[in-house]
């Protein structure tokens, strides 16, 4: 089942982890785990669009979509992450109602959107002839917005009216930062537009996904409404070796 009908015809809580190793290797080994989606890191991450090709066809065989975070909100970014075979797109810095229609369009193909045609890696990753790529995919492909600044918060309730968007995440480090309070996660300012943003999805009836560190927090966002948990590939390794290197004393 693709990751847009998990979200809007189940209940499913879904893990999730942001990819920012350049590695089909390390992308296989979080699939065959048990990942739902993944999202391949072209923004932050260390990954070029010939390691996002490698990245996204690793993931076949397992239920577990591959999405790209693109490194800027243009029509280039999205066709070519697309074409390489990617289940959705991330989108940074939403901030408008206006912003939010683009990316939902740019997804899809004319009538509909404003995707343009060129799916020779793509089709092969699905599994269908070129020419029947485009209503294979027709309005199966994930649309993520990221609100991470103070005035996509203050414009959340318009971003969330516009249709077809699948899943918001607030980007609890970005947002923070914008706030001028950067990782300062248990401040009221920070914990007030963090509040608005759930609301303002929950009212709209638009999943939610974030990071969560622990069990503990997990449990209080599933509680509060969120669908897709997760965490950063680099940081789970890291925190693994640590964990490691105190077994040694």
């Amino acid at each position: 089942m693709r990751l847009k009908k998990r979200l809007s015809e189940t209940q499913d809580k879904l893990a999730n982890f942001i990819v920012t190793i350049p590695s089909a290797v390390v992308t296989q080994a979080l699939a065959s785990a048990g990942a739902d989606s993944l999202i391949i890191d072209i923004e932050h991450g260390a990954v070029d669009y010939g390691s996002a090709h490698s990245m996204i066809a690793a993931t076949r065989g397992f239920e577990c979509a591959p999405l790209v975070r693109i490194a800027e909100n243009t029509d280039a970014q999205v066709k070519r992450a697309l074409d390489l075979g990617a289940e959705g797109i991330v989108f940074p810095l939403i901030e408008t109602a206006e912003q939010a229609a683009w990316a939902v369009s740019s997804l899809r193909y004319p009538p509909h959107g404003r995707r343009t045609f060129g799916p020779f890696i793509a089709h092969s990753h699905e599994g269908v002839p070129l020419a029947a790529y485009a209503d294979h995919v027709d309005d199966t492909l994930t649309c993520c917005l990221l609100v991470e600044t103070v005035k996509g918060v203050e414009n959340i309730q318009d971003i969330c009216a516009v249709p077809g968007i699948d899943i918001i995440i607030p980007a609890a480090f970005d947002l923070s930062t914008s706030l001028g309070i950067p990782g300062q996660f248990e401040a009221p300012t920070f914990l007030e537009a963090l509040a608005k943003i759930e609301a303002a999805a929950l009212a709209a009836g638009i999943p939610m996904g974030g990071n969560a560190f622990s069990q503990e927090q997990a449990d209080k966002m599933f509680a509060r409404g969120y669908r897709l948990l997760g965490g950063f590939d680099v940081l789970m390794l890291k925190a693994g070796v640590t964990t490691l290197r105190g077994w040694c004393g």
